[in-house]
């Protein structure tokens, strides 16, 4: 059983405090990768929670990994984001604040492949974006400029 399973067996739903890495993957032509969450239906940054004994690096290269098929041994920090607006309520109740590292690559190996938690895998124009999760949304604020209000 995975660590933040345990802790919810604990817990139930309560506000927890949830340190993890995502990941900005870049292609030739500037867009970013995203997934397609299978739990809520919006787009969102490939990520995830570190899990006990991980650095924050091998977390960004594991999630990386489970939920594109992709791996990188170029990940850049960008740095943390954390507060109100990372706070997250996801569809079956868990409640969690965020605390982001984020990574940026742009050099990639694998094929793109969907694990549970996604159901594609698509990279877009930062100026062309669907609909993201507000995680995502706050994400890439933060990171691309030119990303519109």
């Amino acid at each position: 059983m995975a660590y933040m399973e345990e802790i919810r067996e604990l817990v139930g739903t309560r506000p927890l405090i949830m340190v993890g890495s995502a990941v900005l993957v870049t292609n030739e032509q500037h867009e970013i990768l995203l997934q397609l969450r299978s739990d809520t239906g919006d787009w969102g940054v490939p990520g995830g929670a570190m899990e006990p004994g991980e650095t924050i690096e091998e977390t960004a290269a594991r999630e990386l990994l489970e939920e594109t098929g992709l791996s990188s041994r170029n990940l850049r920090f960008l740095g943390v984001l954390s507060g109100k607006e990372f706070y997250y309520r996801y569809p079956h109740g868990d409640e969690v604040y965020n605390v982001i590292h984020v990574f940026q690559t742009d050099r990639v190996q694998g094929e793109l492949q969907t694990d549970d938690e996604g159901i594609a895998l698509k990279y877009f124009p930062i100026d062309r974006l669907p609909k993201l999760n507000m995680t995502a949304e706050n994400i890439l604020r933060s990171f691309f400029v030119t990303l519109t209000e």
